[in-house]
């Protein structure tokens, strides 16, 4: 650390200056990181909740109809969406919410044709894709973070280096002209873009693959909860 502070000292204002927009840069890249972890965690564990709660009933839509949320959930989402759906569907059928609860199995009013459970199912899909743009929000400035900061440091190198052989006295042409601090200095952009770009780099991608395994997830329940509802609701032919 300390030579880093010494090489920014010693280095010229255009080093100074790229060094200062990478620092800016990671502290932003690091903020969006932190806050979607934290915005994952939280929903990870809202599913875990959820999901128990919802494998604990023996109908499909007791919670929803209990009115237990589960707010920071994405599953949960795709759960009400679904029920939702779901009770429109039954309405049209002259269905009331005790039918809808208790499930009625044998009353051919609390049943739904095939075209209706897709209309469910549809609506369990556009929440799951709602829900996965939700988690990928910021993401892509992660990306870029992690993407162009070694650019940005390669680039302050090679400005810092240009100067300094600018500054070189009569007959000094060549880069091993150059004193020990110039050297330094030239080099600190591409020492602290690759500080910076490697743990956002790192973070982008334990980041993506939480998020992946949330897709995964949702994916999953989205089939559960299709196959009960249809267990529960298809009128058969």
């Amino acid at each position: 650390v300390a030579s880093l502070v010494s090489a920014f000292m010693i280095s010229n204002l255009a080093g100074q200056f790229m060094v200062v927009i990478l620092v800016v840069a990671s502290i932003a890249a690091w903020s969006l990181i932190l806050a979607k972890w934290m915005e994952l965690r939280l929903a990870d564990q809202a599913n875990r909740a959820f999901l128990a709660a919802y494998r604990n009933e023996a109908h499909p839509v007791a919670l929803f109809l209990k009115r237990q949320r589960y707010e920071s959930s994405p599953v949960y989402a795709i759960y009400e969406k679904s029920c939702r759906a779901l009770g429109a569907a039954l309405e049209g059928r002259n269905s009331d919410a005790e039918d809808l609860f208790m499930g009625a199995v044998s009353s051919t009013q609390a049943k739904l044709s095939a075209i209706q459970t897709i209309d469910v199912r549809n609506a369990g899909d556009r929440a799951r894709a709602t829900q996965t743009a939700g988690l990928e929000k910021n993401m892509s400035l992660v990306a870029l973070a992690s993407a162009t900061t070694p650019l940005l440091g390669m680039l302050g190198a090679l400005w810092v280096a240009l100067e300094a052989l600018e500054a070189l006295p009569p007959g000094s042409e060549t880069l091993l002209d150059l004193s020990p601090s110039m050297v330094s200095g030239a080099l600190l952009p591409l020492v602290v873009g690759l500080l910076v770009a490697i743990p956002s780099r790192i973070g982008n991608q334990a980041l993506g693959d939480r998020i992946r395994r949330l897709g995964v997830e949702m994916e999953a329940f989205s089939l559960e909860l299709r196959s009960s509802i249809e267990a529960h609701y298809l009128q058969q032919k």
